[in-house]
Order: structure tokens, then C-alpha cells, then sequence
């Protein structure tokens, strides 16, 4: 399916035409400061109006939020959920044969009818972006909406970013060697340009052969616009300060992923003005990267960095706001850790028109907490995505519903 058609499609997903307005709680817009007996009003599928006690439509359901807290969706940076029951230890659908692989997009391996999906629901994440596995240039993520019986009505924005790996794990790519990956990278980016100045020749045969098949080159220059981002895997400090400056030689839009040793540059990453997207719990060292630390998080931050938490266990994508607590027991500032899982990941992949914020005008994905969302004993009690309140009961629960009861010998 043509993405553009996909992208078409899925701003078609019907929207619930109920209206409701959850009143009384602690309101969290993110983007300005939280409201005490605050009032979120729904309707369409959109925000209509955040206040303190801003008018309610005739007809509303009231949804009685008094002593609970209400938040935007969370979003999950580093997905998996649906692409795949083999993606919860293996590569599964989200995979592909091959190093560079640009042009292979997800949308197209995501079961709606997942198990995973309700599960994800529960941790109170709402919106994800899907990711590719592989080394070098896998592939582009797809950002969704854990919620819809077809997988184009799940799509929130396709594709969302290009992944890029510039880690330990794609050194094959290049012959072995660092130097040898980022010259492979830099020589795709310049055949890519070079096809794109050129195509009339190249579709005469009137060039030399480029580094990889027009498709793949194709897919390669909405990130070499600028138009879409380029999620770069560095963890090692000298692998993120060339992920930089690839980003200052090619103007690119880059979000970091991973930065283990990303604590030891932050002022360099901060004047880049690039996101961050790392996981708050990884600490252990290893030889792509020896500086782990559970504060690089704060470290970063407290140079000006934006961050992104997406810890990526497999399967544990209902954990985001455990590992967002646990950045805020290392130092992170609470507001920031929720900023971290909601408004900064929708800005750094292109989507904060439309989500991470509790604002009128944006896609109504918000949760009712029993308490602080970052605290283990508080829980997710009512979540809506687009509109729509979505089920919370899992096939985790179906099981334990059915076994709980074990017959006697």
C-alpha cells in the first residue's frame, strides 16, 4: 500500500462522536502547568477544551475524575507491540534481510488483533513508534495508536523516521570498521542525492552504478530534505559526536538513540539542538559503551538536552512509566520524566500538532490515573484514544481468570 494512500487513510479512522468531559481531577496538560479540579472536554475524537471549569455541552457524559490524575497518552519511542508474536524475543515482522533496507516500512506487518495491543493499553501508553530491527539502515519506523481493528486505522504517521545504526552491532556493514560504515553511509547519502539530480539519466543507464537500488535511494531523500527524521542508534562518545556532525554535513533532523556515553558530550549534543532517546534503566557497561550510568539521563538534561525515555525491553512496553520513575530517582525532575514519555517524543518525531499534550485541537489519547502515573502502586483506570474509552482486559487476565481455579487431584 503507497504510503501517501496509507497516510490518507488513516486520518479516515471514524472517531467517536460522544462527547464527555472528565471533571474533577488532577489535570497534567504537560504543556503548561497542571490544574487542580481541572476539566478535560472530548468530543470527535479531538480535545475541545482544558480548563479549570470551562463550559460543558449539553448532553456530555461526565466521567467523575475527583482524586485521580489526568494525563496525555504516554508514548512509546521504542515499540513493538503488534508487529509480530516473534517480536517479543526474536526479529519477527518488523525485519528484513539485507543492511540497507530504507524503503521497508512497517505498516504493512502490523496485526491490530495482537495480544500485545491491550497489554501496552494497561501501562497507559497510547501511541507508539514501531521500529525496524536490523543492522545499518533497517528500515522506517511507523508511529500508531494502540487502538482500531485494521491495522491503517491504527497509523498515526508513516513513515515516522529513518533508522540509521551507527552502534557496534553494524559494523559489518562496513567491513568491520566504524570508518568503514560511515564512509558506506556517506557514499549512499551522496548516490541518493546524485539520483535524485540525475534520473533521467539513470533510468537510461547513461551513469555509473550507484551504491544501491533506486528504491532505496528514494527512500533515503525525504531525511537528506530534512522532511523526515533520522533516528540514529549511537551509544560509544565518539560515535555520537559523528553522528553529529553527518547531521551538520547533510543538514539532517536527528534524533540520537541510545547515547550510553551520551553524559560525557551533552553540551555538544545540547548546542546541536538534538533529541535524545535513551533507556533510563541501562547501566550496565559493555564494549559499545563502558560509560553506562542510571543518571545519564539527568546529566543530559541538565545540559539542555531534550530527552526521549524509551527503555525497550521486549514485550515491557506497559513499563515506560516505570523506567520514566526511575530517571526521577536518578535526579530527572518529575515534570521532565513526563514530558520525557508524552510532549518531547511527539515533538521529536513530528507529531506534536496533534499529540503529547492535553490542548485543544489535539487527538484526544488520555488516561485517568488512580494516582501519580509514575508511582508502581498507581494504575491506569480509564483510556481513551481518539476519542474513544478503550478496554483494559488483557489475555493476560482472560488466562488467569480461567486457570485461577484449579480443579482438585
Amino acid at each position: 500500500m503507497p504510503i501517501l494512500l496509507i497516510l490518507m487513510l488513516s486520518t479516515a479512522l471514524p472517531s467517536s462522536a460522544q462527547t464527555i468531559a472528565i471533571r474533577g481531577g488532577i489535570v497534567l496538560p504537560v504543556s503548561r502547568p497542571r490544574i487542580e479540579g481541572g476539566t478535560v472536554v472530548i468530543s470527535n475524537g479531538q480535545i475541545t477544551a482544558v480548563g479549570a471549569n470551562p463550559a460543558i455541552p449539553p448532553g456530555a457524559t461526565i466521567v467523575d475524575a475527583t482524586g485521580k490524575w489526568v494525563t496525555p497518552g504516554l508514548i512509546h519511542s521504542a515499540a513493538s507491540a503488534g508487529t509480530g508474536v516473534a517480536s517479543l524475543g526474536g526479529l519477527g515482522e518488523n525485519s528484513k534481510q539485507g543492511e540497507v533496507n530504507p524503503s521497508f516500512n512497517l505498516a504493512e506487518a502490523i496485526d491490530a488483533a495482537a495480544f500485545t495491543i491491550p497489554i501496552v493499553r494497561t501501562g497507559g501508553v497510547t501511541t507508539g513508534v514501531l521500529l525496524p530491527n536490523g543492522p545499518f539502515l533497517p528500515g522506517a519506523a511507523v508511529a500508531v495508536d494502540f487502538a482500531g481493528e485494521r491495522a491503517w486505522q491504527m497509523i498515526a504517521r508513516s513513515p515516522a523516521a529513518m533508522l540509521i545504526d551507527l552502534s557496534a552491532g553494524s559494523r559489518a556493514a562496513g567491513g568491520g570498521s566504524r570508518a568503514g560504515v560511515l564512509a558506506r553511509l556517506r557514499r549512499l547519502f551522496a548516490d541518493a542525492l546524485e539520483y535524485d539530480r540525475r534520473r533521467l539519466e539513470y533510468r537510461r543507464g547513461a551513469m555509473q552504478p550507484l551504491s544501491a537500488p533506486a528504491a532505496e535511494l528514494e527512500a533515503l531523500l525525504p531525511v537528506l530534505r530534512g522532511q523526515l527524521p533520522a533516528l540514529v542508534a549511537a551509544n560509544r562518545r565518539m560515535d555520537i559526536e559523528n553522528a553529529l556532525r553527518l547531521a551538520r554535513e547533510f543538514r539532517l533532523r536527528m534524533v540520537l538513540s541510545g547515547a550510553v556515553e551520551g553524559w560525557l558530550v551533552a553540551g555538544t549534543i545540547a548546542a546541536a539542538g538534538v533529541p535524545v532517546a535513551l533507556e533510563p534503566n541501562r547501566d550496565i557497561p559493555g564494549f559499545d559503551g563502558l560509560g553506562a550510568r542510571l543518571d545519564n539521563a539527568t546529566l543530559l538534561r541538565e545540559a539542555g538536552v531534550k530527552i526521549v525515555i524509551a527503555q525497550g525491553d521486549p514485550g515491557g512496553e506497559r513499563n515506560l512509566r516505570f523506567a520514566a520513575g526511575n530517571a526521577v530517582r536518578n535526579g530527572l525532575s518529575w515534570d521532565d520524566a513526563l514530558k520525557a514519555v508524552t510532549l518531547w517524543p511527539a515533538e521529536a518525531f513530528g507529531l506534536a500538532d496533534r499529540y503529547g499534550s492535553l490542548d485543544v485541537g489535539k487527538v484526544a489519547n488520555l488516561v485517568i490515573w488512580s494516582g501519580d502515573p509514575l508511582d508502581f502502586a498507581a494504575a491506569a483506570e480509564k483510556v481513551y484514544i481518539r476519542g474513544r474509552e478503550t478496554p483494559l482486559r488483557t489475555r493476560e487476565d482472560e488466562l488467569r481468570d480461567r486457570y485461577r481455579r484449579v480443579p482438585p487431584p
